[in-house]
């Protein structure tokens, strides 16, 4: 794992907030109005909000922009700072915040970890060399997705910054709590001066990236609604054909079959099935028109869902009957 190159390239800021009890809903309200106003800004690419999770235990907010200029021209502008002053109200405590400029984005739902450190200038060779041997033992672990290292931003972050990712919480606290990472820790008890934070991703990667892991904008929320009505149909149809020779009470059926879905939905049919074939109307191209793509994106909506009805009408009342 060799650091990141400090280019002109986009710029991510992860800030983690924790929210006094009770205010979780008027906070995502508030945060949501300082996305909009950030959207009005030079080079946003998009911003998302995560609320605690088992594995997170902060709110998540996270921007994106074209450049670490257009990054720090927001995040020091007087609009900032005038909801920070209107939302104080729901802090429980200061935030945290993590600048990185370039690197990849995960097009699959992984669990992110966030680790900063104050390196002095005399160990970043030992530094990095200790990293490097984390990051292989880390990948001897079940779950591991990869790894990436940023050197700190010359006038923004004086700290390291590392991220690791693994497919699921419980894989990366089999690593967490590993005797291998601790016999690690001590080795680089030098660098012992660290921050960690879990940011859960299960649920925010649907929509969030391009086929090639960038940042882009998010489809709008009716396209979105659609997309989402042309997985979830074969999807619960499919289901309820699997499992009705079963014959569960509808109470049962309905709590076995909404897990199955949610499962299914998230790791097969939005991934490898709407998003590949409704991907050029999700996110056109920057210069298609808008008229002659949304024309054809909803033509395959169309043919798509015709086909499942056809498909199931024939297997449901001409080949089979439900028991």
């Amino acid at each position: 794992m060799e650091p990141a190159e400090l280019t002109d390239s986009a710029a991510t800021v992860i800030i983690g907030q924790k929210v006094h009890a009770g205010f979780g809903r008027a906070f995502k309200t508030w945060q949501q109005e300082v996305n909009d106003a950030a959207s009005g800004y030079a080079g946003f690419l998009g911003a998302e909000i995560a609320a605690p999770t088992a594995a997170q235990t902060e709110w998540v907010v996270v921007y994106r922009f074209d450049s670490l200029a257009h990054l720090q021209a927001w995040i020091n502008s007087a609009t900032r700072q005038d909801f920070l002053d209107k939302g104080r109200q729901y802090f429980d405590g200061p935030a945290t915040q993590q600048v990185i400029s370039g690197g990849t984005r995960p097009t699959d739902p992984l669990v992110t970890v966030v680790v900063t450190h104050r390196v002095n200038h005399d160990s970043v060779a030992d530094f990095v060399a200790w990293q490097k041997h984390l990051t292989q033992e880390e990948a001897k672990f079940e779950g591991f997705r990869g790894s990436e290292l940023f050197r700190p931003i010359e006038g923004i972050q004086d700290e390291w910054t590392a991220l690791y990712r693994f497919d699921t919480s419980a894989n990366l606290a089999r690593w967490l709590t590993s005797n291998r990472r601790r016999e690690l820790l001590a080795e680089g008890e030098k660098f012992s001066d660290f921050e960690l934070r879990t940011i859960d991703n299960s649920f925010g990667s649907w929509f969030a990236f391009d086929e090639n892991g960038n940042t882009a904008p998010a489809p709008s929320d009716t396209k979105t609604a659609i997309a989402v009505w042309v997985g979830l149909y074969p999807t619960v149809v499919l289901l309820t054909l699997a499992l009705s020779p079963l014959k569960m009470p509808l109470w049962l059926g309905l709590l076995v079959g909404n897990l199955l879905s949610s499962f299914t939905m998230s790791f097969f049919t939005m991934p490898y099935y709407v998003n590949r074939l409704l991907k050029r109307w999700l996110r056109p191209p920057p210069d298609a028109p808008a008229a002659k793509t949304n024309l054809q994106g909803l033509a395959v909506v169309a043919v798509l869902t015709l086909t499942w009805v056809v498909i199931f009408y024939v297997v449901t009342r001409q080949l089979w009957s439900l028991p």
